[in-house]
């Protein structure tokens, strides 16, 4: 940053703190001279802290955990050892005969400590190395291990565990030295199944070392299970300079300016870009919070107007082996350029002279943020690092700082260009930046709903309209975050008078595809037959079940009181007058149906509504018009009035 750029004096104090007095042909147990003039072809002739404590310690035969921060030479404290070791041997190695093993969480690591570590594997006669990690044809792998053998093995915990699976010709039990490297991160990715699995495979009495730059409950568990009493190594820096002491206690690496910013969502990708442009002709990374971001601002960022002509480099976990170490290659090579990364480049990679890290979307896990920015200030370096926050996010700095990092706020610049209106009118021309637009968003908003610390990324509470227009969107995605949670739309400005599916590809050879499939699904869809009218199944008839015997009576009876009740509602009728005789009788089924009444018909009639009469006493029931007596009482009277 131009406002934190040091004196030649401070950074001289700087460096004189990171290294000890100790020189390492002066250690005890003493290290070969071929390791000693190895270390002084690249520039190491006195050790860090955590040099200093380790290499002894692991030359004693003792197992260690080491507890360092980041870019403090971790590496050169297990390589010497391992390399020691081997050549203390009273006789070289067979070809097959595994005797040190060097286990870290990712590619790039692990190939950057086999880079590291040849100058010192070769100083050994008769020893042969080998780096196993993913991305590389696994049948040649195993040919070649069959056919030559290894004596040390580098490489990832999932390819280690193919291949001491695979095959049976690799021999582990002499062996010497087991080191796990960033063993936090080792458990973090999901790899405790593998290393356990390894160190099941290992002798007991061996060396191990244990590395990582925080100690979590899972690495305590490692070290319980894999190391033996073992010493523990616990490397803190001094305190910084005079305007930081009073911010607390550090666990960052010496030279490490810390800073936040704090900028509203509509705003924080044009605060970026000016910040990019007042640091212009650094060596910058910029952390995002997913592949897709990263996709994304790579192409944005090259064609603004403020920053053409700077080298803006992707790199992301879900790029190819081959295109990842290309890029990271060109990085490296770079004197001034960007970098756009995720996580993947926040751990052990050791990018040289890198002066500035941007972490745009603060890291999910809190115990990443000191990992990526360790990437600048390493061994006796210095280097800045800024965080931009949200205003619903400020207690992070509080939260870093009981973790013991604490940060400096930075103000945010009040004379910045809008690059949005830039952003926007490239997507309504480009399709690629239109759909990239889209998924880094979906993308963004998802992976903010894991973040560790969710009291403080409530992503409820995301201003989704703000932060759609910031990455300079045209519409705002149909996504069920937003449709299903009322997330604030407030402050996005529709795009009028575009049809989102006109807009074409620059790349004519991706628009002609599109043109194709488009094409292609017309025709689909006309020569479809038309769909028939959907016809309302008829539910089957179920057969009826035959009735219980208490069913019927129920049924029987409720029959008879309904018809009772008729009965009683048409003597009132002709007790009122309403109706007479002869048609009560009709309406009852008492009288003649030809409406001429017969003796014999009379005393049927009269006979029936004794049998009637009798069979209301005997249940003894109510009817809605009244009781049996009542009834009885009514009948009694009707027959009064016949006699």
């Amino acid at each position: 940053m131009a406002s934190s750029s040091s004196s030649p004096a401070t950074a001289a104090a700087r460096k004189k703190r990171a290294l000890t007095e100790q020189r390492f042909s002066e250690l005890s147990p003493a290290i070969s001279p071929e390791v000693v003039e190895a270390l002084k072809r690249g520039g190491f002739r006195r050790c860090t802290p955590v040099q200093a404590a380790t290499i002894p310690l692991l030359l004693s035969h003792k197992d260690v955990a080491v507890d360092a921060a980041t870019g403090s030479g971790k590496t050169l404290a297990f390589v010497v050892p391992v390399v020691e070791m081997l050549r203390r041997l009273p006789s070289p190695p067979k070809p097959h005969q595994v005797l040190g093993i060097i286990i870290s969480p990712t590619r790039e690591l692990s190939s950057q400590i086999y880079n590291v570590a040849q100058p010192f594997f070769a100083t050994l006669k008769g020893v042969s190395s080998i780096l196993l990690v993913g991305g590389l044809d696994i049948k040649a792998e195993l040919k070649k291990v069959e056919e030559e053998g290894a004596n040390i093995l580098v490489g990832t915990p999932g390819k280690l565990f193919d291949i001491m699976e695979r095959l049976d010709s690799l021999e582990y039990k002499n062996l010497e030295i087991l080191i796990l490297d960033e063993a936090d991160r080792l458990l973090d990715m999901g790899f405790q199944k593998q290393v356990t699995s390894i160190i099941s495979k290992l002798p007991k009495l061996r060396r191990t070392g244990l590395f990582s730059a925080t100690q979590t409950e899972a690495v305590e568990e490692l070290a319980k299970a894999g190391l033996r009493n073992p010493v523990r190594v616990q490397v803190k820096t001094e305190a910084k300079d005079a305007a930081q002491q009073d911010l607390g206690p550090s666990k960052t690496p010496l030279g490490l300016r810390l800073e936040y910013m704090i900028c509203e969502p509509s705003k924080k990708s044009s605060q970026l870009v000016d910040f990019l442009v007042h640091n212009n002709g650094k060596k910058i990374m910029v952390y995002f919070a997913t592949c897709a971001c990263v996709d994304y601002w790579s192409v944005v960022l090259p064609m603004l107007n403020l920053l053409k002509g700077s080298p803006v480099i992707p790199y992301h976990g879900k790029m190819k082996q081959g295109p990842r170490e290309k890029a990271l290659a060109s990085f490296s090579a770079l004197s001034s350029g960007i970098l756009v990364c995720t996580d993947v480049a926040a751990r052990g990679l050791d990018i040289p002279h890198v002066d500035l890290i941007v972490q745009y979307d603060p890291p999910q896990d809190p115990n990443v943020f000191i990992h990526r920015a360790g990437r600048t200030a390493r061994y006796d370096q210095e280097g800045d690092a800024i965080v931009f926050l949200l205003p619903t996010e400020d207690s992070y700095v509080e939260f870093l700082k009981l973790r013991g990092v604490p940060l400096i706020e930075r103000e945010c610049s009040s004379d910045i260009v809008d690059i949005v209106p830039q952003i926007r009118a490239a997507a309504s021309e480009d399709r690629n930046i239109m759909e990239k637009g889209l998924r880094a968003f979906v993308s963004f908003v998802r992976s903010y709903k894991e973040h560790h610390c969710s009291y403080i990324f409530n992503w409820k509470g995301l201003e989704v309209g703000k932060l759609a227009m910031e990455y300079g969107l045209l519409q705002i995605p149909s996504m069920p975050e937003v449709k299903h949670n009322n997330l604030s739309l407030k402050g996005f400005m529709p795009v009028s008078n575009v049809n989102f599916s006109q807009i074409k590809f620059k790349d004519k050879t991706r628009e002609k595809q599109r043109q194709k499939v488009l094409k292609r699904k017309a025709e689909e869809l006309a020569q479809e037959p038309p769909e028939p009218e959907r016809r309302v199944r008829e539910k089957p008839l179920k057969p009826k079940r035959k009735q219980t015997g208490k069913q019927r009576q129920t049924i029987q009876t409720k029959e008879d009181m309904d018809e009772l009740t008729h009965e009683y509602r048409l003597l009132k009728k002709l007790k009122k007058g309403v109706i007479d005789e002869d048609e009560y009788e009709k309406l009852t089924g008492f009288g003649d149906s030809d409406g001429g009444g017969s003796s014999d018909g009379e005393d049927k009639g009269k006979e029936r509504r004794r049998k009637e009469q009798k069979k209301l006493k005997q249940r003894g029931g109510k009817t809605r018009g009244g009781s049996a007596r009542k009834f009885d009482g009514k009948s009694s009277k009707l027959k009064n009035r016949r006699k």
